[in-house]
């Protein structure tokens, strides 16, 4: 959804100073190597070299630290002697170096640290690009990533002035709320302007329900079927309609893709359409120039075209290439089934669409029933998903009725409709779209799912609900709405408690309060930061906010961390 920003705006802060700051203190830290000679890119292979010195950039992982480990001893084996330094980034772990003592290695390698907390991935997007935060600290209770995350607030602080407020709710974002206020009081004070009004800290799990939905805006579609990754897109042969692949930034530099990377998939053919038209009117310009006329038109115009040209057919194909796969897996039954599970309607066809999926193995497969549905996907998927169904029950992504359990009323009515048994199982498939049953309370209460016969003009969106084709408002997105609304929690006590009762607004008061954000309607608003605790998605990142997460999440990036083969 491409909105010109208002007039009384402020400049976004210019965030390329993460990076130059990142980019000089690695430089000195490799600068005391002495003659880098080549970088490789750790892929858990044999490394063939024959320097005398081997500096590794990596992140705190402990199966990297294992390869690592394999690496000098191999060397030390074979009777080569090299000088070995781990530079672990944004910071290293003493599970780390106790993995370097026990594989007897410790005293063979030096380590440093890089303290890159924040990756700008466009003006008003940063990531930590740290994917595993989500499984190490909601699902395995590791909180060692939470200086990490105070670690970066601090740093943005620091750079962009002083926050106004800061609202909070979920366990994990208040502890990072509390690792940044000591490191605030620990360091030296500077006065300076403010950059950045109100600050939003949110815990992913207090919104499972909208990363779970399938996308359908350009971006979220890009993400879902071509995977971005740090800002960055390799598009097949089937795309570039070339013989080999090709990495494509994905960003606001791209000036086809910043037009339509928040318009809904249905209205990006006729955008690009109407962009192909323009390109060829500029194209036609050329003829009847004189001379002057034509070098002036090579100088400065040319050059653009032809860019602009490129990333026209690159989107092009792209699109085209999601249709085709969209088309193949029955995108729109998906989404029928979807939008009637978050309704609470037609739950019978849900579930048989559900199972016919099982058993034609269809991939990104949500489960929701528990008992029945649980059988068949293990039958068709492997024993070994157990454990993936133990992790998804842990974080209450899949919940079974227990006996005695009073059912919703929507649940009572299908119970109407099959024996007891069976709509005993049923409730699962309601339980699992929120923690504790309350995403139906919730919903009602904020008004998530649009009333069922209501036009929704996807080409005009009138809330934030067109990232869904216009069938839900993201939770996330409308706490915010609400928190600004209200300047506060006040009047969201019931909210508050059924999304278990963390929210937090610390007294927190600063000099400064400009800029704007377009959730609210207030008009001495301000630039709103958001940052999610694990992750956002990019059906999120069209409004005008600056949104910092520890990493980008979709659906199937969310699945694929509850499997069991992490280390």
């Amino acid at each position: 959804m491409a909105h010109s920003a208002r007039r009384d705006a402020p400049e976004l802060p210019d965030f390329s100073l993460l990076k130059r700051l990142a980019r000089d203190q690695l430089i000195y830290l490799l600068e005391q190597q002495h003659d880098v000679d080549k970088l490789y890119k750790v892929e858990n292979t044999p490394i063939f070299s024959t320097c005398d010195q081997i500096c590794f950039l990596i992140r705190p992982r402990i199966q990297t630290v294992k390869w690592i480990a394999d690496t000098v001893n191999a060397d030390k084996a074979a009777g080569k002697f090299r000088k070995y330094k781990i530079i672990f980034t944004p910071q290293k772990f003493y599970a780390c170096e106790t993995v370097l003592e026990e594989q007897g290695i410790y005293g063979d390698v030096s380590t440093d640290e890089w303290a890159f907390y924040l990756l700008p991935l466009d003006d008003d997007i940063i990531s930590l690009e740290l994917p595993e935060f989500f499984r190490d600290n909601f699902l395995e209770g590791d909180q060692r990533w939470v200086t990490t995350g105070g670690s970066a607030l601090h740093l943005l602080h620091s750079l962009f002035g002083p926050f106004s407020k800061v609202y909070g709710i979920g366990r994990c974002a208040k502890m990072v709320y509390e690792s940044w206020r000591e490191q605030v009081e620990e360091s030296e004070q500077k006065a300076q302007k403010s950059e950045i009004g109100n600050v939003f800290l949110i815990d992913r799990d207090v919104d499972f329900v909208t990363p779970l939905c399938s996308q359908v805006v350009y971006e979220g579609l890009v993400d879902d079927i071509f995977r971005i990754k740090c800002g960055c897109v390799e598009f097949g042969p089937d795309v570039t309609t070339a013989d080999k692949s090709m990495k494509v930034m994905l960003n606001s530099q791209d000036k086809v893709f910043s037009e339509i990377r928040n318009e809904h998939f249905s209205n990006v053919f006729g955008f690009l359409s109407q962009k192909a038209r323009n390109l060829q009117t500029a194209y036609d310009k050329r003829r009847g120039m004189d001379i002057k006329q034509m070098r002036t038109f090579v100088s400065e115009e040319l050059k653009g075209l032809k860019q602009e040209h490129r990333l026209l057919s690159l989107h092009i194909g792209a699109s085209e290439s999601m249709m085709k796969k969209k088309t193949k897996q029955d995108f729109q039954e998906l989404l029928k089934t979807e939008h009637s599970l978050l309704e609470g309607f037609d739950i019978r066809e849900c579930i048989t669409y559900i199972e016919e999926h099982i058993n034609r193995q269809v991939d990104r497969l949500l489960p929701k029933d528990y008992r029945s549905l649980k059988t068949q996907y293990l039958q068709s998927y492997g024993i070994e998903h157990l454990l993936t169904f133990a992790n998804l029950r842990q974080l209450g992504l899949l919940v079974e009725q227990q006996p005695g359990d009073a059912l919703t009323a929507m649940e009572s009515k299908v119970g109407k409709l099959v024996n007891d048994k069976t709509a005993e199982k049923l409730t699962g498939a309601f339980s699992s779209l929120a923690k504790k049953s309350n995403f139906r309370a919730l919903s009602k209460k904020l008004a998530l799912v649009p009333k069922t016969g209501e036009e929704y003009d996807l080409r005009v969106p009138r809330d934030m609900a067109y990232v869904f084709s216009g069938a839900y408002i993201p939770l996330s997105c409308k706490l915010i709405e609400q928190v600004l609304e209200r300047d506060g929690w006040t009047g969201l006590e019931e909210v508050t408690r059924m999304l278990n009762g963390n929210d937090w607004c610390p007294d927190l008061v600063m000099p400064f309060f400009f800029s704007f954000t377009k959730l609210s309607k207030k008009s001495n608003s301000c630039l709103q930061h958001a940052w999610f605790i694990h992750n956002c998605f990019y059906s999120f990142s069209g409004y005008k906010f600056i949104v910092l997460t520890t990493a980008i999440i979709n659906s199937a990036r969310l699945m694929e961390a509850m499997l069991d083969n992490h280390v």
